[in-house]
Order: C-alpha cells, then structure tokens, then sequence
C-alpha cells in the first residue's frame, strides 16, 4: 500500500490498517524505527485494555434476540411443527 505525504508532513493511513490495529480517530500512534531502517506504525493501547480490536464476530456474540427456547430452535432445525 502507497500513500502520498502532504506538504504538512501527513500521510493518511489506509483503512485496512486502521481497522487491523484498531485505530480510530483520537487514538494515540507511536513510530518505531527498526535496526534494517524500516519505520513501524503501531497502535498505542491504553492500560487494561486489550491489545488487538475486537474481532467483527465477537461483537455479535451473544446478540440473538429471536426469544426462542433451546427446543423451539432445535424443533425449526429438525422440521418438526
């Protein structure tokens, strides 16, 4: 991925990076420079919370809201009235 910097020294970071570290607008960055002269971007995660995003699945768990019981689901799966 290729961004282009701005006369201000910016670069916008691209979604897919944003949204694989996390980051939203507000979040706090740092820039690691590596010994072979590679720059990292890194997401700086604040004390007690956790270090990678919540998966889009996680967010879901636990939101079904259809207020069936365990035997009226399973009597929809079998087919039966």
């Amino acid at each position: 991925m290729a961004t282009t910097v701005t006369t201000k020294g910016q670069v916008t970071i691209p979604k897919a990076v944003r949204d694989m570290l996390g980051i939203q607008p507000g979040s706090a960055v740092t820039f690691d420079m590596v010994e072979d002269g590679r720059v990292v971007l890194n997401r700086v995660v604040p004390r007690g919370t956790a270090a990678r995003p919540t998966s889009r699945f996680a967010k879901l768990r636990g939101r079904a809201t259809a207020g069936m019981t365990t035997e009226q689901i399973m009597a929809l799966t079998r087919g039966a009235d």
